[in-house]
Formats: structure tokens, sequence, C-alpha cells
């Protein structure tokens, strides 16, 4: 139905896989060593400090009571309050809210944000569900984990199959908890409810930052740069246009249904054009490419961002690009970046180049507590300055230290974390 379709725009990527907090957890103690702290903060920091399990009783359209599991995870409130995404997705699980309020700590720190690392979501499918059982599930959901959220304690925002629309509904629950108005209680919100300008293509903004001074650090001008794009939704689609206005050309990009390559460019207002509102296009052309080929296909700069797990032990040695920059979360294995990094690929991580979208919700944030709001032109300029800065910060300690770039960005993001938690005396 048309309702669930805009709840599908919400969507930004699937559920991680088991196993990620793991691999995550090994990153983050290697980073812990390498700063000299000792075991006992990486057993503070390895988990989140507290993961709230909660039951939500909905009446569906047909008169029957559903309950509906949801998770909150706070990783660390050890530099101000907890921020994060809810997602509603039927693979959620406590370990992927978990590793994701990790991720999303790490981001805070790479960007010098005041927020600890959060993270939400509700076990469900909302693409079998009306808009009306969609929003009984949303507000249930705010009910149930009203008393350890808040503009001080933990601020969510939008993530999987969830959109602007879903965030109004939580923030009109709170409102109603609460029994005042309170903005920056949540994030991501539509702008006549204090949502922030530049927020849609906030994540594809940074993404583009992020692969302009990554090739500006390697002696390449953006102008002319060849660059493939797996994965055509909402940050995919994005880039492209902002890449393609930039000069950049865009050789190749992706769906679920394939790919489509050129080395000459794609003509991407054509193909802006004809998406639909799942982000496919290439179904419309005969000559398709399958998923694994396209990652194979020559080009400076190849932008995961679609699916985690994409370049492995087992394709690793067919990727002929020359950079990675991850849009998407996941997409390299820990090994395969190992491997990239031998034969001097550059991978630019997923924690330092899609950290626009929750550089922007700080912005939004500190708009809704001053009252005060910034036009379009003013937060792409915020972010900019924040990009550029942490972009440089990361890669240039991956040089001088001759390590990966996501070890850097681990260190440069746990830091702040460990060393806030010793001055409190937590360690």
């Amino acid at each position: 139905m048309s309702a669930n379709k805009r709840i599908l725009m919400g969507a930004n990527q699937p559920p991680l896989s088991e196993g990620v907090l793991e691999s995550t957890q090994k990153v983050v103690h290697e980073a812990l060593e390498r700063l000299g702290y000792g075991e006992g903060y990486f057993e503070l920091l390895k988990e989140p400090l507290r993961l709230l399990t909660v039951r939500i009783p909905v009446r569906m359209d047909d008169g029957q009571v559903k309950v509906f599991t949801g998770y909150r995870a706070q990783h660390t409130d050890a530099v101000g309050p907890t921020k994060g995404g809810i997602r509603f997705h039927p693979s959620v699980t406590a370990e992927e809210v978990s590793a994701l309020s990790l991720w999303m700590t790490l981001k805070c720190g790479i960007f010098d944000l005041p927020y600890g690392g959060g993270k939400g979501g509700i076990i469900c499918d909302p693409r079998t569900m009306s808009l009306g059982e969609v929003e009984r599930l949303a507000r249930g959901y705010v009910r149930a984990i009203s008393q350890i959220v808040g503009p001080n304690k933990d601020i969510p925002a939008p993530d999987v199959y969830t959109n602007a629309q879903i965030m109004a509904w939580m923030l009109d629950e709170y409102s109603r908890i609460r029994e005042y108005d309170s903005p920056g209680f949540i994030t991501g919100k539509p702008l006549v409810l204090g949502g922030s300008q530049g927020r849609e293509k906030a994540t594809s903004f940074g993404v583009a930052i992020s692969i302009r001074e990554a090739a500006k650090l390697q002696g390449l001008n953006i102008q002319g740069l060849k660059v493939c794009i797996q994965g055509f939704g909402n940050v995919g689609s994005h880039l492209a246009e902002i890449l393609d206005q930039w000069g950049a050309t865009i050789v190749g990009i992706s769906d679920v249904h394939g790919g489509i390559f050129d080395e000459k460019g794609l003509d991407v207002p054509y193909l802006l054009d004809r998406r639909d509102s799942f982000g496919s296009v290439t179904n419309l052309f005969s000559k398709r490419l399958s998923n694994a080929e396209f990652l194979m296909q020559p080009c400076d700069v190849l932008v995961p961002a679609a699916l985690e797990n994409q370049i492995t032990n087992e394709n690793v040695g067919d990727i002929r690009a020359k950079m990675i920059v991850e849009a998407a979360n996941g997409p390299t294995s820990l090994e395969a970046s190992e491997k990239l990094h031998e034969r001097g690929v550059l991978v630019v991580p997923d924690v330092l180049a899609n950290a626009g979208g929750v550089t922007v919700s700080y912005f939004e944030w500190v708009q809704n507590n001053q009252g005060y709001y910034w036009t379009e032109e003013e937060v792409n300029r915020k972010l900019e300055d924040k990009m550029v800065e942490a972009v440089h910060k990361v890669l240039n300690m991956a040089k001088s230290r001759s390590i990966t770039p996501r070890l850097a960005a681990y260190m440069v993001g746990v830091q702040k974390y460990a060393e806030a938690s010793r001055l409190r005396g937590w360690v």
C-alpha cells in the first residue's frame, strides 16, 4: 500500500549479521591497547552500559492484540547523553543494537560530538502493517522507554524502516507523557516540528566530502574521478547527484537487480529521474552485471552504499578500485581491509565516511535547544568543516603510524570515552 511505501523510504540498509559485535570489539580492544589503556577500559567499553528490553502490546486493525519486543541500548554516557537511531525490522536482535550503539560511540568520538552511542529497535515488519498499526507501535515503544530517554539522556533518530513521520509520532507521544513540548527529544523530524535543513542528504554529503578529501590526500582531484556506487537508495542516489555536480564521473551504479557500468560515464540525471521509490533503476537496462561482477569493475573509487559484508576474503583479490569509501555499515570484512591495506588500496571506514547523518542530527538537537534554526547552507558548511577535520585527522594518523584507516578511526573514536571514564573514576 502507498502508506507503507512511505515508511520504506526511511530504510537505510538491512540489519547486521551475527558476530558483528565480536568483530567490532576486536578492533576496539586493539585501539585501546595502542593508546595505552588497560584491560579495565575494554571491559567497560566493550558492551553497552544499559540494554533495556521492552514488550509492547499493540491492538491491530483486526481487533487482536499483538505483543512486540523492542530494545534500547545506551553504550556510554561518560561525555553526555547517548544518541542513535531506532529501526523497525523482523531481524532486530539485542546483539545488533548493542553493536550499533558501540559504532555510534565511535562516530561521535571521531567527530567530537558531546554524545555517547545509543541504538534501538523493534522486532516487526512494517511492510506488512497498516499506517495506523505502525503509529500505535511507535507510540507504545516511546511509552515503554520513556524513563531512560530525553533531550539530556538519550536522543533517538530514524534508522531502518523508520522515517520523519514516525519520529513525529514519537515526539508527540513523549511530549504528552512529559506534558510539555520537547523537540530536542528526537531528531530526524519534519521541518515544521523542529527538523533541520540538510538532514535528508547529510549522509551522502558527508560521504562525498570523504571521497574528495581522501582523494586530495592522494594527490587526486575530484574532477574526472571515476566512481562506482553499489546501492542506489537514499544514500547512493544523493551521492551520485552530488559527485556528478562536482565533476566526478559516475561510471557504475547497482541496485537489487544488478549493476550497470560504462567507463565513459553514466547519465546521472536520467538515472535519478527513472529510479523508483525503492532505489531500483537497472531493471530498465537489458545488459546488466551481477552484483558480484559489479564489485570487480575498474574505477578510482568504489562506494559500497547498500549491504554489509560485500568485500570479503573470497572476492578481495578481484577488487580493482584504487580506493574504497564505505557508505554502508560494515561492507568490508576486517580480513579484507587488511589485505587491501597491504596492496596499497585506501579504505575509508564506515564510522568516518557515513557519519554525516549523526553530525547533522547533532546540529538539529543544538537548534532545538537554542530555538534558532540555520539555513541549509549553514548546515552544509558546518558539516563540511567537521568532515574535513575528521578525515584528515584519521587518515594522517593512519599514515604516521603505518596502520589501517579503520584502526586509526577506532583509536580517534574511542580515546575520548576512555579518558572521560578515567577522569570520572570509573576505571
